[in-house]
């Protein structure tokens, strides 16, 4: 695998990292000796886009709280990624705004009393929009994946939406599942 890819598996960036833990991405980074980074380009309160408000299972186009993340492996673009949250969950906390969260968001919504016990993900392959493949620096017959991720607590309520593009050459998704456990589709 050369420099610029990446096997990504989901789990570490569903868990709850240790008081003190840096994020799951510098944290995995560390761990393959290469480095990286993100920068947050916007966050605050919008109007669920399309499809968002569904998925939180809110009605309409309710106002939710959103982090558009620029991720960057070594210096290259490496994936878009915005994260959205419920108003009653997110508003006035750090996840509406554009500081680091020192643990990564996960983290910051288990201490905020909101855990993931389930994860719903949808990958589809399409080719990027002009606006994406100018920040991924694509070519233009480069397609990208498209990564949906709704994360729910134990009472199935969705408490976060993931929407991450990425280049496809670049992106290798790896998925473990245990045999025996119920999985319903």
């Amino acid at each position: 695998m050369s420099p610029g890819e990446w096997i990504s598996t989901s789990m570490p960036y569903l868990t709850p990292r240790e008081h003190g833990q840096s994020d799951a991405w510098s944290a995995e980074l560390e761990a393959r000796g290469q480095r990286g980074s993100q920068r947050v380009v916007h966050a605050g309160e919008v109007s669920a886009p399309p499809g968002i408000a569904e998925l939180l299972g809110l009605p309409g186009a309710e106002p939710v709280v959103v982090r558009r993340r620029v991720i960057y492996l070594a210096d290259e673009p490496c994936e878009l990624t915005d994260t959205y949250y419920p108003l009653d969950i997110a508003r006035g906390t750090r996840l509406a705004s554009t500081a680091k969260i020192r643990g990564g968001a996960v983290t910051l919504l288990a201490e905020l009393g909101y855990t993931g016990a389930r994860v719903r993900e949808d990958v589809v392959a399409r080719m990027p929009t002009a606006d994406e493949r100018g920040v991924l620096r694509t070519a233009d017959d480069e397609p990208v994946l498209h990564l949906t991720r709704v994360t729910l607590d134990r009472n199935d309520r969705p408490i976060q939406v993931d929407r991450m593009v990425m280049p496809a050459h670049r992106q290798q998704l790896r998925y473990e599942i245990r045999i025996g456990d119920r999985v319903q589709s």
